[in-house]
């Protein structure tokens, strides 16, 4: 059997304008290899280099380090041997060095979640042939200090062993600083940085037993195999799982000459964007630093100054700094380095134009030479998603079909939170200001550590600066705050990613970790106060904030009217209130698709009689009790069909157990027993006899309905006469009748009798007639198998798929968070199945349902109602399946209607 090392190729190179890839092989290449390869083939600068596939990362979890090392070291060499060529200088050779990067690169942008190693080929030797290729001292030691701190941290496992611990080589750093009387890295003499390096090998000696390498070969082989490693790290593995990518795509490993920005006062790094990541204007900006490494930016170490001029001005507008301090202290890379700027700005709007679309860039400047380190499409926040889409369809970039399909259909989820309502924020305590680096409105409680983000409901994770390593609590934060960094650090970045709230940069901030403290202007703040984040003024804020609902317009509005042209598909809501309706097509629900009849039970004044109900011996007794409920329920729907005017309404029959609506605590069952005039006694027997050892699996829906006729008589009756009563003020109501549970024919046949001789009663009574629809919930498996036989009845089908997926794999939706963590962490599953449908199986059901449906009757109406509805993948593949509708929670409409129209798209192509 033919093997990949005997059939595929592994090592693709790229430089000196022209490349083996493109940005077609991201697959292949990952994103940045692919992207590296094209940008060299169009001519922009980018430095020579090679990249080993994702193929190979593949290949390596299955065969292990030393058979991928002998696989590869060919191919690897004489890539190596054209860098060199390139480069006009030499691997390893102490007189004329090359350097490298290494760095990681899979199909999707995951930014910080794996490692990157930088200056690789330094050593004792090599570093003096450095000082006299460039002339600068101070410069080769720097950039040897650095090899060896993040060689000894990604590939030596010289980390922090806990949050309490200091980085072995910062605390190094930091010693010297405190000795010397210095607070920058700037500001260490080259024989501070010679200090340095021996005090790292060291420090290396100690914790590994081991010297550090001095081979370049052995390092960069070390350097190749952990970037693999890092593919299933833990935060590379909880980012994969956030974002539901799968975990057998692996990373690229991509390895590029270095160029360097820490040669000196004309050299420096930075990061810049096409538009704006925040709000998506068309404002080219970012971030650079001079003498330093593009790590410095995103990690934050040190507060970037602005790319261009404008955004500097608008920097020291947020700081209250004056035009003149800043132009002296802070200027821009326009104003520093003017002839540099115009190039930079030369490729950022060519790469936009080429990849047409927001572009996040990553670039050296070399003594004076700009180098193009990377492209990518650039995260965005929800807003800015929209915003770019909708204008690059304007300026005839891209067509209305691409301006739909560049939109994630989950990040508009971002837009439909609430915002600080503007008349609380005219009283709020502003106690500092930062970096606004991703927009929102965030309340909560001040944490410090990411580990402790989940210790109360809403949390503000606070912090000197964020790393990879704090991407968990990160999620779980309602906002993030960073008293360094900058708009391109990286928890400005991944925040946008997540569409957290992020303020950055907010140097007023002094934060104490061991007294978990947070001190500004001198009064102090302790772990578990209220703050607020305005993050798209970088306000930040004492205590809570008011929050008023969001005004969905402008782009949006344009975006949702582009998805409804494309769409073939109809997305409803679940709601089961009149307010939850209206909310419902203010997102632009064309119905709902699901009425849960059972929660209009639950409050307090109508409980009592729903007790009383189920109390009842007789079948007398709970006709009294069910006709106190009628008017309840009539009024419900008058509401929701009120709301609806005249667009349909899928109303479900009443579907959980009775015991879910009796006391089972002593105290409340003493007062129903007090307020019915019966025993305590009484009272206790009927909830033992309603007790069931499976309740889902028990007297329920239709089962209920079937055994006491009368409560489905009621509900029918409620359901017509509130249409008629509609129809009297001039309003059309489309109701259509659901029976939940149904697994026989002949239960759907009963209940449907039941219907329609309750609603012929009602017409005879009130000499008035309207169209109404009787359809089944279709959610046992059993149901799906005589789906051909049901249908011979039933007016539609509504796939119920969250009990669908509970009894096709005997899970309860309730207790499989016990296990199922553990089943994504093994990959036993690769996405939980109450949340993203499982298309293999329950979607299975759900085809085969359909087709036999509509077997029997063509022109059936088929829809869904379960979770699933909202759900991007789960929609496209009801579009697939023929489906008539999908309905969600009113918040998820939006983000369906995108979703049917994308595939709608995807399946005309």
């Amino acid at each position: 059997m033919e093997t990949l090392q005997e059939v595929k190729r592994k090592v693709y190179q790229f430089g000196n304008k022209s490349a083996d890839g493109n940005s077609k092989m991201k697959n292949l290449l990952g994103g940045k290899g692919a992207n590296l390869a094209e940008m060299s083939a169009i001519g922009i600068p980018v430095p020579p280099g090679f990249t080993i596939t994702t193929e190979v990362c593949t290949e390596y979890n299955k065969l292990g380090k030393e058979a991928i090392i002998e696989l590869l070291t060919e191919d690897v060499e004489k890539s190596i041997n054209n860098i060199e060529s390139i480069m006009g200088s030499q691997f390893g050779d102490s007189e004329n060095p090359l350097l490298i990067s290494v760095r990681s690169g899979a199909r999707v942008s995951m930014p910080g979640m794996m490692d990157t190693v930088l200056n690789l080929g330094l050593n004792d030797e090599v570093v003096h042939g450095l000082v006299a290729k460039t002339n600068n001292e101070r410069f080769a030691w720097d950039s040897y200090r650095r090899f060896i701190q993040m060689y000894g941290g990604v590939v030596l496992g010289m980390k922090p062993k806990s949050k309490d611990d200091i980085d072995p080589f910062e605390e190094i750093m930091e010693h010297l600083k405190e000795k010397r009387g210095i607070e920058l890295d700037t500001e260490f003499t080259v024989q501070d940085l010679q200090d340095l390096v021996y005090d790292f090998k060291d420090a290396v000696k100690k914790r590994t037993g081991h010297d550090f390498p001095a081979d370049p070969w052995e390092q960069l082989w070390g350097a190749i195999t952990a970037v693999f490693d890092s593919w299933n790290g833990n935060r590379a593995i909880y980012y994969r799982t956030m974002n539901g990518y799968p975990a057998d795509w692996g990373t690229a490993v991509n390895v590029q000459a270095m160029v360097y920005g820490n040669m000196g006062d004309g050299s420096g790094t930075g990061v810049c964007f096409t538009r704006d990541a925040a709000t998506g204007e068309n404002v080219f900006n970012g971030e650079y630093l001079i003498n330093a490494q593009g790590e410095d930016v995103v990690a934050g170490v040190r507060t970037p100054q602005q790319i261009t001029k404008l955004g500097s001005q608008r920097w020291a507008d947020l700081a209250q700094i004056e035009e003149a301090e800043r132009v002296a202290n802070y200027p821009s890379l326009e104003e520093l380095m003017p002839s540099i700027y115009e190039e930079l700005k030369i490729y950022q709007d060519t790469l936009e134009k080429h990849y047409r679309d927001m572009q996040d860039m990553e670039f050296t400047i070399q003594e004076g030479k700009l180098w193009i380190l990377q492209t990518r499409n650039g995260k965005r926040t929800g807003a800015a998603m929209v915003k770019i889409a909708i204008d690059l369809l304007k300026e005839r970039l891209i067509t209305e079909e691409e301006a739909l399909l560049q939109i994630e259909p989950n990040k508009l989820d971002e837009l439909l939170h609430p915002v600080f309502d503007p008349r609380a924020l005219k009283m709020a305590n502003v106690i500092a200001q930062g970096l606004p680096a991703s927009p929102g409105a965030a309340t909560g409680q001040i944490v410090f550590f990411a580990d402790e983000a989940k210790m109360y409901k809403n949390t503000i994770l606070t912090r000197i600066e964020t790393s990879p390593e704090d991407l968990e609590g990160m999620n779980l934060a309602k906002g993030i705050l960073t008293a360094r960094g900058g708009m391109t650090s990286h928890a400005a970045v991944v925040a946008r990613g997540m569409g957290k709230c992020c303020i950055s940069g907010a140097g007023a901030l002094k934060i104490d970790y061991k007294k978990r403290t947070l001190t500004v202007d001198g009064k102090e703040y302790h772990q578990g106060d209220w703050v607020s984040l305005n993050g798209s003024t970088g306000n930040i804020i004492e205590g809570k904030v008011a929050t008023v609902e969001p005004i969905l317009s402008g782009e949006f509005a344009e975006l949702m009217t582009l998805a409804d042209k494309y769409a073939d598909m109809e997305v409803r809501a679940n709601a089961d209130t009149p307010k939850e309706a209206r909310a419902a097509l203010n997102f632009g629900a064309k119905g709902i698709g699901l009425t849960r009849t059972e929660h209009m039970f639950f409050e307090i004044d109508r409980i009592r009689a729903m007790r009383e109900m189920i109390l009842a011996d007789t079948v007398k007794g709970r006709k009294h009790a069910l006709e106190e409920l009628l008017p309840m329920q009539r009024s419900d729907f008058e509401g929701i069909f009120e709301a609806l005017q005249g667009l349909p309404v899928t109303i479900r029959l009443l579907d959980p157990p009775l015991h879910e609506f009796v006391p089972h605590q002593l105290a409340t069952q003493k007062e129903l027993a007090e307020d019915m005039h019966i025993s305590l006694a009484a009272v206790k027997n009927k909830v033992a006899e309603l007790e069931e050892f499976n309740p889902m699996l028990g007297h329920r829906g239709c089962r209920l309905g079937n055994t006491y006729p009368e409560i489905t008589e009621m509900q029918t009756r409620a359901i017509i006469e509130a249409a008629l009563n509609l129809k009297e003020k001039g309003i059309v109501a489309k109701p259509e009748i659901m029976v939940p549970l149904v697994g026989t024919v002949n239960e759907f046949v009963e209940q449907e009798n039941i219907i329609r001789k309750t609603a012929e009663k009602v017409f005879e009574e009130r000499s008035e007639h309207i169209d109404y629809l009787v359809g089944t919930m279709i959610e046992v498996p059993r149901a799906v198998l005589l789906a051909d036989a049901i249908a011979e009845y039933a007016d539609f089908f509504s796939f119920g798929t969250n009990d669908l997926t509970q009894m096709t794999y005997g899970y309860s939706r309730d207790d499989a968070s016990k296990f199922m963590s553990i089943y994504l962490e093994k990959g036993i599953l690769k996405a939980d199945p109450f949340e993203v449908l499982d298309q293999d199986g329950v979607g299975q059901l759900v085809k085969m349902g359909t087709e036999r449906g509509r077997s029997t009757k063509p022109d059936l109406k088929v829809g869904i109602c379960g979770e699933h509805g909202g759900e991007p993948s789960s929609v496209e593949f009801c579009h697939s399946t023929g489906m008539n509708y999908v309905s969600c929670s009113p918040f998820r409409v939006p983000i369906a209607r995108l979703a049917s129209a994308q595939a709608a798209i995807r399946a005309a192509k």
